[in-house]
């Protein structure tokens, strides 16, 4: 099991990567990048390859509403020249507040979109001459343009014709699109407990028609990390972001991360997270969010008890610890569960 971060996306992240380097040595294997709507991820990971050696430099994710699919594997393509053959690219389809209300395009069509995208930027990084049918017509058809497109194939050759392409999926038929295409799954909020219940169909279904090339599917999970007889109470710490995510990262009945604690168990406790966060009582949300959830989905607590987590996660099937390490010593507990994981 491989062992990867999430790293800070919000403020001067010049303190981030000076702390990424530390990480790298204490034995991170991959340290994620993520988009929302602050600054870039490209960006931020180019600088994070130029500080970094060894560790993988991951887009977690990119949302694939923001660039045209060309675009993103050029993305993937340069990050892996300047890492070294170190980039993976992470998609995602995000969710409508944020592709229409920042971005200004239409949330359409996110499976579809998903899988030619995929192939795109495959085909690109085999720097086969591009044409395509779909949502992305390539070249751009006379009638929607000058009729002066050129098919093209990628100017440079890529350091890897195959880079790792994971994909953040939560509801059926996209995980079941993820276990078919991509490399890698980035879920959020991973109960290993209760996994195989809330996603073990979509994973078969899409394992059936997984093509044998692409190896066994990768599973990047984890939560929060803190090792100590009184780490406890820093569970705590994820009761905004989980209040956040299941009250109020979208619409009442599009909410994909309410409709994942609602799988999970937490029908009512998800309802009640959801009215408190959109009637604007944050607090009060955040209060709600049940202890038992905050303990499942993170790894928090004495050694012998974050390592019984360890074991759970390995027997759910996860091949990446992701883990954010908020201990009052990061790099020990780090080292520490490092050690466990070879």
């Amino acid at each position: 099991m491989e062992l990867s971060t999430q790293l800070a996306y919000a403020g001067d992240p010049r303190p981030v990567m000076e702390q990424a380097v530390v990480l790298e040595k204490a034995g991170v294997d991959v340290a994620w990048v993520a988009e929302a709507y602050g600054y870039d991820a490209p960006s931020l990971l180019g600088y994070l390859a130029a500080r970094t050696e060894r560790m993988a430099v991951g887009a977690g994710i990119l949302p694939i509403y923001t660039r045209t699919p060309a675009l993103i594997a050029q993305t993937a393509a340069g990050l892996d020249a300047v890492s070294g053959g170190r980039c993976i690219l992470g998609l995602g389809v995000s969710g409508p507040q944020v592709i229409e209300g920042w971005h200004g395009v239409p949330y359409d069509h996110p499976i579809a979109r998903t899988r030619e995208i995929v192939d795109i930027c495959r085909r690109v990084w085999r720097r086969e001459t591009l044409t395509n049918d779909g949502l992305y017509p390539l070249p751009l058809p006379a009638g929607q343009g000058t009729g002066l497109g050129k098919a093209l194939k990628l100017l440079v050759r890529p350091v890897r014709e195959r880079i790792p392409i994971f994909i953040a999926a939560l509801g059926e038929r996209n995980v079941e699109l993820t276990a078919e295409i991509a490399d890698g799954w980035l879920p959020i909020f991973f109960i290993p407990e209760r996994a195989a219940q809330v996603w073990g169909e979509a994973l078969a279904a899409g394992r059936v028609r997984r093509p044998a090339e692409l190896g066994d599917l990768q599973i990047a999970a984890g939560g929060m990390l803190a090792i100590g007889e009184d780490a406890a109470p820093l569970r705590d710490a994820g009761r905004a972001t989980a209040a956040l995510y299941i009250g109020g990262m979208g619409a009442r009945g599009r909410n994909f991360y309410n409709d994942l604690a609602r799988r999970y168990g937490y029908e009512a406790e998800a309802g009640l997270i959801q009215d408190l966060y959109l009637a604007g009582r944050h607090r009060d949300a955040e209060a709600a969010v049940p202890a038992e959830f905050l303990e499942l989905t993170n790894l928090i607590g004495p050694a012998s008890y974050v390592r019984e987590r360890v074991e759970a996660f390995r027997a759910a099937g996860v091949t990446m610890l992701n883990v954010m390490p908020i201990g009052p010593d990061p790099i020990r507990d780090i080292e520490t569960v490092k050690g466990w994981l070879t």
